[in-house]
Parts: C-alpha cells; structure tokens; sequence
C-alpha cells in the first residue's frame, strides 16, 4: 500500500468521539507505530484537523473547532497532585488543551495535552508512571499554567473556584 492509501485509511480510522491509537492504527496498517506518527503529521500539515489526546488521535467536532471561551490558569502543585488537578479541569467540562512552563533558556515550553474526560486522564498519567518521565511543571517547581476551553466565562470561573478549592490555584 502506498503512503497516499494508508493516509486515506487513517482519516476514515480516526473519529470524532472515540480516540485511536497510533499503535492501533500501525497494526492495523502493519507499519511502525513512528510511521503512523509521520503520516500524522503530513496530514496535519495538510489542512487536517487532528488532535492527539493521551488516549489517540481524534478529529474535533466544529463546535469544538470554534472554541468557546478559551483562557490560560496559573497552577501550582507538587507531581502526586497532577492527576487531581487534570481530574478537576475535565470533570468540570473543560477540556485541558496543553500546558506550559518558562523555562530560562527556551523561554517557554508547551506540551499539548488535549484532555477532555477522565478516561484521557487516567491514560496520561499512567503514561507518566510508565514512561518514567519528569512532567514540565518539575521544572518549574510546580508553577505552570494550563490553556483551558470552556463553554463560556462563566462555565472557566466554576472550574477555576474547584480549582482554587483544591489549592491549586497559584496566586490564587
């Protein structure tokens, strides 16, 4: 199969409610799981709108598309809390669209997220624990913010009183 195919078979694979993996995709393809990870990207490049979420890729819906009230929130908290932290955003019916931390040399640092239920939640953290990373906010001691999309301000502020509720909130 060429490129051109298996790129056409990814776009009728990917949806707009369920995640897809990269590794269900390429076994699915019978290529590496990299491959998938390029073929993304081309398609990406090419106009597609493709998320990734911590449970696989997804193709938001034109509601989502246009946005909301989107709004950055400062946070602070040690590692063991991030899970909470996330849990708060998304049961509270935001989706987490990235973090970001500055850093003194590269300024800042986004790592997209795109977390919209608890079960993309509980799949990024386990992906923390099992990859042994360091999250971004480590480098920070625990200072970050979070992009957040809601259906409107009022709908931010609620999440953002959780939040705060938690002590999560920095300078909050």
């Amino acid at each position: 199969m060429d490129a051109e195919a298996r790129r056409t078979i990814i776009m009728s694979m990917i949806g707009r409610k369920t995640p897809v993996s990269a590794a269900t995709l390429a076994g699915t393809l019978d290529v590496s799981r990299q491959v998938i990870v390029g073929d993304v990207a081309l398609l990406r490049a090419g106009g597609h709108d493709i998320i990734a979420t911590a449970r696989g890729y997804i193709i938001p819906s034109r509601e989502e598309l246009a946005g909301g009230y989107v709004a950055k929130i400062a946070c602070r908290h040690s590692p063991v809390d991030t899970g909470v932290e996330l849990l708060a955003m998304v049961e509270g019916g935001a989706v987490v669209a990235d973090v970001i931390v500055e850093h003194e040399v590269y300024d800042e640092i986004t790592g997209n997220l795109n977390l919209r239920t608890p079960e993309d939640v509980e799949s990024f953290v386990a992906k923390v624990e099992s990859a042994q990373v360091r999250l971004l906010s480590e480098l920070t001691l625990g200072i970050h913010l979070h992009t957040l999309v809601c259906r409107d301000r009022a709908h931010y502020e609620r999440v953002a009183e959780a939040l705060d509720g938690l002590g999560f909130l920095y300078g909050g």
